[in-house]
């Protein structure tokens, strides 16, 4: 049986894989994040250190670019 928190990760990439064929710039930002987040979540899960400060820097980024668009 697949866990939950894998799922989660699972999702994260596929968002983040989607907003990344997405040309649009703005839709792209919110796939970015909301993958962001489940990548996150995923990473506090597996106790990834390295991964979480990763993810956090990229969820913060993408918040950024959206904001200056």
């Amino acid at each position: 049986m697949i866990e939950i928190f894998k799922v989660i990760g699972i999702i994260g990439l596929m968002l983040i894989i989607y907003g990344i064929i997405l040309r649009k710039r703005k839709n792209s930002d919110m796939f970015f994040i909301a993958g962001g987040v489940c990548l996150e979540i995923y990473s506090i899960y597996i106790g990834d250190m390295i991964f979480m400060i990763l993810e956090g820097v990229f969820i913060l980024a993408s918040i950024y670019d959206l904001k200056t668009r």
